[in-house]
């Protein structure tokens, strides 16, 4: 009995000490989760999304093809949540919580997308019948490569950076 002790004491021991060593594995995460807040014409304004990285790859007609439903970030798709009516381009977006994705061109106008389907994995699920709102947006140049995906939000719009491309949605 003591022998069946002790063995089960060595295998206690075995697992707390390698599920210690485990929890300091320290390395970065690839695309981190990052929530930008901001106030848009009295609305307030959440978007939720994924950061990855350019890490010298190319991204615009690469990682991210040309004319396919992009989830406008990593991971989960981005969502876009505002506490009042939005005009946005010429649509209304009601208040609520979207999942916010993009179609990218290779040249022109993109199109936005708030859908109303939440917690999405990427645009996998995707379904063009629960859009909430369309929108073209164009994208413009950035006078500096933006390593990693981030959202900024601004007094008429709120613009994903990355990449050498800043793509601003307006809010009118």
């Amino acid at each position: 009995m003591k022998r069946m002790i002790r063995k089960f004491t060595l295998l206690l021991a075995t697992v707390v000490v390698t599920t210690a060593v485990m929890a300091q594995d320290d390395k970065p995460v690839a695309s981190p989760a990052q929530t930008v807040k901001g106030t848009i014409k009295g609305a307030n304004i959440t978007i939720n999304y994924g950061s990855p990285a350019v890490k010298g790859r190319k991204i615009w007609g690469g990682l991210e093809p040309f004319d396919k439903v992009w989830r406008a970030g990593a991971n989960d798709a981005t969502t876009f949540e505002t506490d009042k009516d939005l005009k946005i381009g010429t649509g209304m977006l009601p208040a609520g919580k979207y999942t916010f994705f993009l179609i990218p061109a290779e040249s022109g106008q993109w199109t936005a997308i708030f859908n109303k389907v939440q917690k999405q994995w990427g645009a996998y699920t995707y379904k063009e019948s629960e859009d909430q709102l369309r929108v073209k947006v164009t994208p413009q140049p950035l006078k500096a490569t933006q390593e990693r995906l981030v959202y900024k939000i601004n007094k008429n719009n709120f613009a994903l950076e990355w990449d050498k491309l800043s793509v601003a949605v307006p809010v009118n």
